[in-house]
């Protein structure tokens, strides 16, 4: 079983270069699971997921997108307080959930990351814009790590329901991290799924000038 929902494909020419198989896998047929089965999900299978995704762009190429693993019961014990209450029982239940974090202090990394510029860390001083910086690339980086995972075969569950400010502090007590979202990833579980919810055309978001 995978962490796809069967959709039809749509008629017509495909214009796209991946096949239809892989279109669907990461967007047609994919949904946000809320139950998950019992089979864990491994370290090396987030390695590999990590090891895909880690190309997509990024200002930079700062990479500010940090992952803390949730495995434990007492790791989850200390999370589940600060998850919302629609939220927790599947969170407690989830074979695995990532917590994505931005690191507010990337720029110590971009003499390696970015070297054609070694003194673009300076550009970065000012706390307050480099914090601006991480947020918006780590949710970049955000969006490429649950489309990994459900390249790997799996189901995400991302939620911006808890409160970051205690997770945070629960977690990251250093200061330097901004907690972004938490995802439940493993197998999907008996109804999985809600009803799919309506999507724009592209005659309704799109326009030339």
């Amino acid at each position: 079983m995978t962490g796809v929902a069967e959709v039809a494909a749509p008629a017509g020419p495909d214009l796209l270069a991946l096949d239809r198989a892989a279109q669907d896998l990461l967007f047609r047929a994919a949904r946000t699971a809320n139950t998950f089965t019992a089979e864990p999900v491994t370290d090396a299978q987030i390695a590999a997921v990590h090891d895909l995704i880690r190309y997509g762009p990024t200002a930079l190429n700062g990479q500010p997108l940090r992952v803390l693993l949730v495995r434990s019961a007492a790791a989850r014990a200390r999370l589940l307080p600060h998850v919302s209450a629609g939220n927790r029982a599947k969170t407690a239940a989830a074979p695995l959930v990532a917590v994505l974090a931005a690191d507010v202090d990337f720029h110590r990394r971009l003499p390696e990351l970015f070297p054609h510029r070694p003194e673009a860390g300076r550009w970065l001083a000012d706390r307050a814009e480099r914090l601006a910086q991480a947020r918006f690339n780590a949710t970049l980086q955000a969006g490429y790590f649950l489309l990994g995972v459900r390249a790997a075969g799996l189901a995400a569950g991302p939620m911006a329901g808890f409160d970051a400010a205690g997770v945070r502090g629960e977690f990251f007590p250093d200061g330097r991290h901004e907690v972004l979202l938490l995802v439940n990833i493993g197998r999907p579980g008996p109804d999985a799924w809600h009803d799919r919810l309506p999507r724009l055309s592209a005659e309704e978001v799109i326009r030339t000038v």
